[in-house]
């Protein structure tokens, strides 16, 4: 399989830069008139897919809103991610994994080793029991094709006070993050397939903490687009020279359009032309 990162450009230059998030929370389910329940959640999964598959970049199943429902919710991360995959769709699947040692092999087998049934094209992962603790994943993600998207510039209220905090020598954890990123993509190209996550609605952070997020020469996601508040001068503004490594990061903005499959096509399109034109202006 080729990298992921190679594989990413390519798909973001057929489809734009966008990636649809499939975040089955409950008010969505219900406002869809589905249950709040494993069957429910397959017919919005499912219907996403169906809406969106082989017409966008990337689709990005938030684990959370499937594990809520035990097993039978796992069952149906697996379908949707084999489902996501029979339509040629990259699938990032969001479960921001972090531990250390044994631990993060083992959720780096669950989700990165070919054969698995919960491993799609890229994970998203947390740093923050020191980014060497990442090594696992990063080794399997490398060798099998795959790719991680590290947590670095979140745009929630609670993040800074972590990843803001200077050491010693006065570099912000941040910035300790997008560099270990960017020593992993050397010499990578069009992009390496080590990414973050960097927030659309984030303002000045990378400038603030010193992270240059162009250097990084790897994919950044940008949660927060459409619903969340980041429109596409936002995206101008937080990413700046970085703007065509993003990867635009849709969920309610485009979900609101369901049920209706046509609905939510033209929801995707409009959302995925939007982020073109302020990322690629």
């Amino acid at each position: 399989m080729r990298a992921f990162g190679e594989r990413l450009a390519a798909a973001m230059e057929a489809h734009g830069p966008l990636c649809v998030g499939i975040d089955p929370h409950p008010s969505l389910l219900e406002s869809w008139g589905l249950a709040d329940d494993a069957e429910g959640l397959r017919r919005f999964a499912l219907t996403v897919l169906d809406a969106v598959g082989g017409r966008v970049a990337a689709v990005k199943p938030q684990a959370a809103f499937f594990e809520r429902h035990g097993s039978r919710g796992v069952a149906v991360l697996e379908e949707v991610v084999a489902a996501g995959r029979d339509t040629g769709t990259l699938v990032i699947v969001d479960a921001k994994r972090g531990d250390i040692g044994s631990t993060m092999a083992a959720y780096a087998d669950a989700f990165l080793r070919d054969g698995s049934p919960l491993a799609g094209d890229a994970l998203t992962v947390s740093p923050y029991l020191g980014f060497g603790s990442l090594d696992p994943a990063v080794d399997l993600a490398l060798s099998s094709g795959r790719g991680l998207f590290v947590l670095c510039l979140t745009s929630n209220k609670e993040g800074p006070e972590v990843q803001h905090a200077r050491d010693a020598d006065g570099v912000s954890v941040a910035a300790h993050v997008a560099a270990h990123a960017a020593a992993l993509n050397t010499d990578a190209h069009p992009l390496g397939s080590i990414g973050l996550v960097v927030g659309a609605t984030i303002g000045d952070a990378a400038e603030r903490t010193g992270v240059d997020l162009a250097a990084v020469n790897g994919p950044l996601l940008a949660p927060g687009v459409g619903a969340q508040g980041a429109g596409p001068g936002d995206l101008a503004r937080v990413f700046g020279s970085a703007r065509r490594q993003v990867l635009a990061s849709s969920s309610r903005g485009v979900l609101a359009a369901g049920p209706d499959v046509v609905a939510l096509r033209g929801a995707a399109r409009a959302a995925s032309e939007e982020a073109a034109a302020a990322l690629r202006g």
